[in-house]
């Protein structure tokens, strides 16, 4: 592996380049996320398409717009499936949360208690705040106090209606923006690439850019294949688990489960809590409540520490803390899309780093421990009592 010393002008540049890039995506989200989904759509779906392209010789814009109707009409028809079982719930919310309170009356000593310590810190502290202004007030200041006035709280269910208005149209017109770039990307994708290497200077440079797009390819779509499957799984067992416990409405529960096992760590979290909250709306006792989201979680580990890393561990890997920094950092950036693009584009981003000679040290960080790594740890206590005790000049 080669490195390439970095000099400090090209490192600043290179951080305002960074800065600069991360700004434009914050502002212009609403465009670039669709496309972004788009493109990691178009890497699950490049097998398929090479199978009806090459296999089947359709034309490329036949094959993309089966490939279309046909991965979203499953999608739409799972939707439709689960929609009204989950207006269902949305509606029983109120009635839900009363019954939740029954459930965990437990827990109402624990609650009071801190509610109680919270008031006695507020009441301190404001305490503290008044003697803070007394002495200000006596030390000659004479600003005069601002009064305001807070309007009343009306019209709270027509805002809340505009905006789901406005969310719902929103969502729409992003849907079909990034269905319009998926079906172009499809069909004449590999064109643009073609004519992508075609610009580079040099044949070191047309290598480079085809080698880039072929492990983006390869990886990424056969990463996004394989959770896919996975997750499908996950959801099957946890519909299943729901179905024998008599829990309602198991599909949804199902369809849960796979959505949520995209979102690393927080994902399966999630989930865990819904199903003991359903548990609980459900089941007469707590006990039986906790007996969903405990199968849940013993999936999930099976799934998380056996399965994923069985699967994967030969392609690639990802530094876990990277992993939940980029959770965490897409999410503030673009919301729930973020969250699922994020480990994709951290792989991405680490292909692209091991290609280019002055981003491999930052690809190398990026990758996570192989099978057969030591996990010794770098510096031990011994090893710093030796350093100790060495004499000076060794």
């Amino acid at each position: 592996m080669r490195h390439t010393r970095m000099d400090l002008k090209t490192a600043c540049l290179l951080v305002l380049s960074i800065l600069a890039v991360f700004y434009t995506l914050y502002f212009a989200a609403s465009i670039i996320l669709p496309m972004i989904l788009a493109l990691v759509v178009n890497l699950l779906l490049s097998a398929p398409m090479r199978f009806l392209h090459l296999k089947l010789k359709l034309p490329k814009p036949l094959a993309a717009l089966i490939l279309i109707l046909g991965v979203f009409g499953v999608v739409g028809a799972i939707g439709t499936a689960i929609s009204v079982p989950a207006a269902g719930w949305i509606e029983r919310a109120p009635e839900a949360m009363n019954a939740l309170g029954e459930r965990l009356a437990f827990l109402r000593g624990p609650i009071h208690l801190l509610n109680t310590a919270s008031e006695r810190i507020e009441n301190f502290m404001t305490i503290a705040g008044s003697h803070l202004d007394h002495a200000t007030k006596a030390g000659g200041d004479d600003t005069a106090p601002i009064v305001m006035s807070a309007a009343p709280a009306t019209g709270g269910l027509d805002n809340f209606g505009s905006s789901l208005l406005l969310g719902t149209r929103a969502f729409v017109g992003q849907f079909f923006t990034m269905i319009l770039m998926l079906f172009f990307l499809l069909a004449q994708g590999d064109s643009l690439l073609r004519r992508f290497v075609e610009i580079m200077p040099t044949f070191a440079d047309k290598r480079r850019t085809v080698q880039i797009a072929y492990q983006i390819e390869r990886n990424v779509s056969l990463y996004l294949a394989t959770i896919t499957i996975i997750n499908s799984l996950v959801g099957l067992a946890n519909m299943l688990q729901c179905w024998l416990l008599g829990m309602p409405n198991p599909l949804l529960w199902g369809v849960m489960a796979f959505l949520l096992n995209y979102i690393p760590i927080i994902g399966p979290m999630m989930g865990i809590t819904i199903y003991f909250l359903v548990g609980l709306f459900t089941f007469p006792s707590v006990l039986q409540a906790t007996l969903p989201p405990a199968i849940y979680l013993c999936i999930h580990l099976t799934e998380g520490e056996t399965i994923t890393p069985m699967v994967l561990a030969r392609r690639f890997t990802l530094n876990p803390v990277l992993v939940m920094g980029s959770l965490m950092f897409w999410d503030w950036l673009w919301g729930i899309g973020g969250a699922f693009l994020s480990v994709p584009l951290l792989a991405v981003f680490k292909i692209i780093c091991d290609h280019v000679d002055i981003l491999t040290p930052i690809g190398h960080i990026v990758g996570g421990p192989t099978r057969g790594t030591n996990t010794a740890p770098l510096f031990t206590p011994d090893m710093i009592d030796e350093d100790d005790s060495a004499p000076p000049g060794k």
